[in-house]
């Protein structure tokens, strides 16, 4: 008895059509409007195209107001923090989705803001952050690792400066 192979010819398979052994989880971007966010859209231009993944930009934004409308992540004060990162993502051709974050108002301890970060990341499907070094306080490289670590994930690739930024 001849059965139907569950590809016919010509048909994809479901492997070939989900990239196989790439991941398809975003690989995200942490962007401050600072001169770090060069580098760091460059490394996760580099990390997302070697995955077959697309990008999420999170613009990192300052604590709201209470009572304030958050922005929208496709508004023009989003799109000035990821002003540096824009270019260099266009250029690459990646699918790319930005998103806020805001950094916690009052004292959250020395890993609150990363750990607040990380949630975020994880509610967009991430499994891979490229954060500078050298980032805001609680939001650098060193401070989210730990918070990962912590945490028990996502990867976290450091990012280092721009060349002679502070």
């Amino acid at each position: 008895m001849n059965l139907p192979h569950p590809h016919p010819a010509g048909a994809a398979s479901p492997a070939s059509v989900s990239g196989g052994s790439r991941s398809r989880f975003p690989v995200a971007a942490v962007l401050a409007d600072r001169l770090d966010d060069a580098p760091v859209a460059d490394a996760a231009v580099r990390l997302a195209a070697a995955r077959g993944a697309p990008l999420l930009l999170i613009a990192v934004m300052p604590p709201l107001l209470p009572r304030a409308v958050p922005p929208h992540p496709h508004g023009v004060t989003v799109r000035a923090v990821l002003g540096r990162a824009l270019p260099r993502v266009a250029r690459a051709g990646l699918a790319h989705q930005p998103a806020v974050y805001h950094r916690p108002a009052g004292r959250t301890g020395r890993l609150g803001a990363a750990k607040a970060l990380l949630d975020a990341a994880v509610a967009h499907g991430c499994s891979l952050l490229v954060v500078s070094r050298s980032g805001p306080a609680g939001l650098d490289a060193c401070t989210v690792m730990e918070a990962a670590a912590l945490r028990g994930g996502p990867l976290v690739h450091a990012a280092s400066p721009a060349p002679g930024s502070p």
